[in-house]
């Protein structure tokens, strides 16, 4: 029974349950299904990626404490993180991976390391 591919559209024989005429048209209409998801994943990592190279930065240069602004400019964006630590004494870090910031009340904020994650 000939069958029609649903991406090239040419006509295929094989199994009765086969869709696709090859692996090349599965894989291009699978991906093709999942774009909008891949799409969403690969800018949130881009973003903490980038957002892990500016804290890194920041660090490497020995300014552990960089005014806010300083972050915003360099696009730095605050609303991406990847986990929150919170301390016994009511502080709250927020890191992307292993770099991390704590916002002060003027303003500033204090970049660090977490060393536990670099086993």
């Amino acid at each position: 029974m000939k069958r029609i591919c649903p991406v090239c559209e040419c006509e295929f024989d094989g199994r009765i349950d086969k869709k696709f005429c090859c692996d090349q048209c599965r894989n291009t209409f699978n991906n093709r299904q999942n774009q909008d998801t891949v799409n969403y994943s690969r800018n949130i990592n881009r973003i903490l990626k980038t957002n892990r190279r500016i804290l890194n930065d920041f660090f490497e240069k020995s300014s552990h404490k960089v005014n806010r602004d300083k972050l915003i400019a360099a696009g730095f964006n605050f609303d991406y993180m990847t986990n929150i630590f919170r301390t016994k004494t009511g502080k709250v870090y927020y890191f992307c991976y292993d770099f991390g910031y704590l916002i002060h009340d003027d303003g500033n904020c204090t970049v660090v390391e977490k060393k536990e994650y670099v086993d």
